[in-house]
C-alpha cells in the first residue's frame, strides 16, 4: 500500500474527484476548450461569414515554389473592429474592389482555419461586394451597386 498518492478506501470518492477536477487543468485541451480560447482568438468569433469595410489593397508573394502576387484587402470587421487580411479570388477581381465598399468575408478552408495554398497569413476571402457577388461582378452577368 505504501507509495500510493491517491486516497484509497470506502470513502475516498470525494477527494478523488476533487483531486480529478484539479489536474485536469494540466490537460492543454481541456483548457483551451473550457477557457473558449478557441473562439477568443477568432476575429470572426465563430461565425460563417462576416461584414466589413475595405480600408486597403495589396498583393502578397506567393509562398516557395509558386511566384506571384495575390491580391488581397485589409478589410476592418463591422462586428468587433477587429482588421483582418482577405484574399481575393477571380481573374480581376481586385478592379471591382475599391476602398471603403462593403464586403463580406469567408474562412478560406486552409487546415485548422490556417492559410491555405501559397498564400501565407491569409485566412479569409472575400465573397460579396456591395451585397453583390463577386464571381457575377468577375463574369459581367451583374453590375457593382453603389454603397
Amino acid at each position: 500500500m505504501t507509495g500510493s498518492k491517491s486516497p484509497r478506501g470506502e470513502f475516498a470518492a470525494r477527494k478523488l474527484l476533487m483531486k480529478r477536477q484539479k489536474f485536469r487543468w494540466k490537460d492543454i485541451k481541456y483548457k483551451r476548450r473550457v477557457l473558449r480560447l478557441e473562439k477568443k482568438s477568432d476575429p470572426l468569433e465563430g461565425a460563417p461569414q462576416a461584414r466589413g469595410i475595405v480600408l486597403d489593397k495589396y498583393g502578397v508573394g506567393a509562398k516557395k515554389p509558386s511566384s506571384g502576387l495575390r491580391k488581397c484587402v485589409r478589410v476592418q470587421l463591422v462586428k468587433n473592429g477587429r482588421q483582418i487580411g482577405a484574399f481575393v479570388p477571380h481573374d480581376g477581381g481586385l478592379l471591382y474592389i475599391d476602398t471603403h465598399d462593403e464586403v463580406i468575408v469567408e474562412s478560406i478552408g486552409g487546415a485548422q482555419k490556417g492559410a491555405k495554398g501559397d498564400i501565407p497569413g491569409i485566412k479569409w476571402r472575400v465573397i460579396k461586394v456591395n451585397g453583390a457577388s463577386l464571381k457575377e461582378l468577375v463574369l459581367g452577368r451583374k453590375e457593382k451597386p453603389s454603397r
